[in-house]
């Protein structure tokens, strides 16, 4: 063991015996050599980053830039421009010959070229950063004045808010700006110092001049900044505070309007519970009606309009205009109030109209302010001239004023006259088929012949009704291929068609039961021979 650690030992001493020697023999490096090495890769290192930044400046992404090489440019055109018109005065005041003629035009149109440069580069004149250093405007500062505009007002301070933010990111654009330019005027110096060969003393100059140039204009741009900010503030809390009032009376309204609602439900409720009558009940539910919707807009008006006499003269001035564009439109509100008050036409009544020729008859659904509605039922002028039912007819209430308008159930009459023609020949028994025709109108007509009679004494208070008949009336008249029977009952007047085709079948039936009454239609007779002489009427046992 003890000889083991002898020979390791050994074995370093040996090595290190070696390693001395082999450093004696390397050659010694002079020491002048090492701070010349390291000056070198420091200037190159400068040089790569510089490098570096300049590409960053020439990659024309910055506004500031553009808008400084701009001012430049602006600047060396009109010193370009003054020199030009400088050489173009002494050449005009000396003699012309052909070199000095061609140079003058060549001035001349260089003249030109840089007047129009200097008109298009005319807004970076007299400073570098007047659009940038100016925040953007927002617009008129809106006024809330209705829930409506409300969304306008956020509007307004979103888009301020947005326009801040912008300002703010061209500061801080400027910022990072103004740390190449410093780096770029450090390397400037830093080349210069280490290679007494470099020249940088104009880049450096140019560089100088343009720090100083946005460092003037970052301080304005954090002045600005500040008041803005300080303006967004005042603009946000006015708008904030107009905001919640509107809120706040919106809601207010909205329980008064809510509260008028109740109260028009109830009466409603309470019209219902007491009045029985249908039309009585549909006239006092559309009053109501009318009158909680004019409360609730005049509500609105005199919450909402904040000169109500500035609005009744603007429309003192614009109600000519109106009266002539809506002439229609205030004809028919006339006309409601026409029907309203007078009384001549009311839900539930059967109606006719006639307009341009064609007739309308149905039952009233409604009467607005506006028109009435129709329903159109089968009928007979439906049967013998439309052909067509079923219909909702929308009637203009002007209508009124210019056209025919027959009302099958005015008042308490609820019937009407009906009529049904039948000829027989001459040869008939025409008296006999007259009573025949009266008696089965008598007949189906009975209940509302009764019915009649006592509507039309309720209306002898209002009205003065000369012929108070209502008894089936038949009246027989001479026509061309026969005796014409025209006999007119009262009926139903939602129902005419119905009495109609039963009495018309029943009077057929009898017609054909009887010997002595023949229905005419239209035939010719011819005789061969002598003329028959007529068989004389049978005797009664």
């Amino acid at each position: 063991m003890r000889v083991y650690r002898l020979l390791i030992a050994l074995f370093f001493c040996t090595a290190l015996v070696l390693h001395a020697a082999k450093n004696e023999e390397k050659p010694v490096q002079p020491q002048e050599e090492a701070p010349q090495l390291s000056t070198e890769v420091e200037i190159q290192n400068a040089k790569n980053e510089l490098v570096k930044i300049q590409k960053e400046l020439s990659k024309g992404n910055s506004i500031w830039l553009k808008s400084y090489n701009s001012y430049m440019a602006y600047q060396e055109a009109r010193k370009s421009l003054r020199d030009v018109k400088f050489r173009i005065e002494d050449l005009e005041n000396r003699s012309q010959n052909v070199e000095r003629k061609l140079e003058l035009e060549a001035l001349q149109a260089k003249q030109k070229v840089l007047t129009e440069q200097i008109e298009l580069l005319k807004a970076q004149g007299a400073s570098p950063f007047v659009s940038l250093l100016k925040p953007d405007e927002a617009g008129a500062l809106p006024t809330i004045t209705n829930p409506f505009q409300i969304v306008t007002g956020l509007s307004y301070v979103k888009r301020i808010n947005s326009q801040y933010r912008d300002y703010i990111l061209r500061e801080e654009e400027l910022q990072e700006l103004i740390k190449l330019l410093e780096r770029q005027v450090v390397l400037y110096k830093e080349i210069t110092r280490l290679d007494s060969k470099a020249d940088y003393e104009v880049e450096l100059e140019a560089t100088l001049l343009q720090v100083e140039k946005f460092k003037l204009a970052l301080e304005t741009l954090v002045s600005t900044a500040e008041v803005y900010e300080k303006r967004i503030e005042s603009t946000e809390a006015k708008i904030n505070k107009e905001i919640k009032d509107q809120i706040y009376k919106f809601l207010n309204i909205t329980m008064m309007v809510a509260v008028l609602f109740l109260v028009s439900f109830l009466f409603k409720r309470v019209i219902k519970r007491y009045i029985t009558d249908n039309e009585r009940f549909y006239t006092a539910n559309k009053i109501v009606t009318f009158g909680n919707v004019t409360l609730i807009v005049l509500i609105l008006m005199f919450s909402y309009i904040e000169n109500v006499g500035y609005l009744a003269t603007v429309l003192g001035f614009a109600s000519a205009g109106l009266a002539i564009a809506m002439r229609d439109w205030f004809m028919s509100l006339l006309g409601w109030l026409v029907i309203l008050v007078g009384g001549s036409i009311h839900v539930g009544d059967r109606v006719r109209f006639e307009k341009d020729g064609m007739i309308y008859l149905g039952d009233v659904l409604d009467v607005s302010m506006q028109r009435i509605t129709l329903m159109e039922d089968v009928t007979y002028t439906t049967l013998e001239t439309n052909r067509r039912a079923g219909r909702i007819i929308f009637v203009p209430n002007n209508y009124i004023f210019t056209s025919m308008i027959a009302n099958y159930t005015h008042g308490s009459l609820k019937t009407v006259w009906d009529g049904i023609d039948i000829t027989i020949t001459f040869d008939s028994d025409h008296k006999k088929a007259a009573h025949i025709v009266k008696e089965i109108c008598r007949k189906y007509s009975k209940g509302y012949t009764d019915i009649t009679r006592k509507q039309i004494n309720k209306l002898r208070d209002r009205y003065s009704l000369k012929n108070s008949n209502v008894e089936p009336r038949v009246f027989t008249f001479i026509e061309p291929n026969g005796m014409k029977i025209s006999a007119w009952y009262l009926t139903n007047a939602y129902a005419t068609l119905t009495l109609r085709s039963t009495i018309s079948g029943d009077i057929v039936d009898a017609f054909n039961a009887e010997h002595d009454i023949t229905i005419a239609y239209p035939t010719q007779t011819f005789y061969t021979g002598p003329i028959p002489p007529k068989s004389p009427p049978l005797m009664e046992a």
